[in-house]
This record gives C-alpha cells, structure tokens and sequence, in this order.
C-alpha cells in the first residue's frame, strides 16, 4: 500500500476537472488490477472541515510511458468488498499512527 500526499486530476460525466488528493493506491493479485482510493479537494463542501469525506474508488490502468493513466470504475461486489477491507485497515493503521 502507498500513500502521500499526491494530487490528480479527473474530469466527471460534465466535462469538468476536479482536483483530488490521492489517499492510497495498492494493487490485488486477485483480480489482477491496481487501485486508487481518493477525494476531491474542489467541491463546495470544503470548508465544512467537521463532515467526514467522502471517498472515491476505481480501478487504475497506468499508462505505458508511466504519465497519465486511466481511471476505471468498479463494477463487481467481491472487488468493493475487497476495497472496503483495504481502507478499513489502512484507516486502522492511520489511527494508529496518531495515537503513537
């Protein structure tokens, strides 16, 4: 599992871009796919800093020239499980690490 501080760039059903930071990436053997679990930074909501975030999942096919890649979405129940597991143990960890 990665994570940072790492920002991308989508562009939704309208046309138009959104700035999002990236939470963590990680790839499953599983299903044979890479993912990337975000937010996004420019909705209106943003300054209502006391609402939880909420965030976003798709699968990820990175680009062969390793610049932009392609964001795909999750269609499967078994792999939102999957997902659902991943975050819930990088959100455990996180907690961890602000206790210490």
């Amino acid at each position: 599992m990665e994570h940072g501080q790492e920002t991308m760039t989508i562009v939704d059903e309208h046309g138009k871009e959104h700035v999002c930071e990236v939470i963590f990436t990680f790839e499953s053997e599983e299903f044979g796919k890479s993912y990337v679990l975000y937010h996004i930074l420019d909705q209106d909501d943003a300054d209502n800093e006391d609402e939880e975030i909420e965030i976003h999942a798709s699968a990820f096919m990175p680009s062969e020239n390793n610049e932009d890649g392609e964001l795909m979405p999750i269609e499967d129940d078994a792999e939102w499980e999957m997902i659902e597991e991943m975050l819930n143990t990088f959100l455990a960890e996180e907690d961890e690490d602000d206790e210490e």
